[in-house]
């Protein structure tokens, strides 16, 4: 019985990988996180328009814009609620493939290199935007 559940937990993580890939990177293929097409700018001007290296920036103008009216909430809730749900489960995951990460401060550490490197890649590869919401 522990090997069949093994081999679900498995397969379970197999596809939380694929759903994880495909939402990141093959759903935005072509077109950015704000709207835009990104495959005619150059990669100054492309790292100028999609990336945000201040933390908290977007949370910052997500809540002002909610409370001053001009923003629809529905956009800040889908964003910040869907990048939660779509990483909450490497929080069950990434503990139990790898043993050493069973403490606090080394999961976060790890949980934000592996961010980084999402966001990095979609950087890299222009598919998406890099945006450090730290959340």
């Amino acid at each position: 019985m522990k090997k069949v559940i093994n081999i679900i937990w498995n397969i379970s993580f197999i596809f939380y990988l694929l759903a994880l890939v495909m939402l990141l990177f093959v759903g935005v293929m072509f077109v950015g996180a704000r709207g835009h097409v990104w495959t005619d700018l150059s990669l100054i001007e492309y790292l100028r328009r999609s990336s945000n290296f201040v933390p908290f920036k977007t949370i910052s103008i997500y809540i002002k814009a909610m409370f001053n009216g001009s923003l629809n909430i529905s956009i800040p809730i889908k964003n910040l609620l869907g990048n939660l749900i779509m990483f909450l489960p490497m929080g069950i995951y990434l503990p139990y493939y790898i043993k050493k990460i069973n403490k606090v401060g080394r999961f976060t550490f790890s949980m934000i290199i592996l961010l980084f490197v999402i966001e990095v890649t979609q950087l890299v590869t222009r598919r998406g935007s890099f945006d450090i919401q730290a959340c």
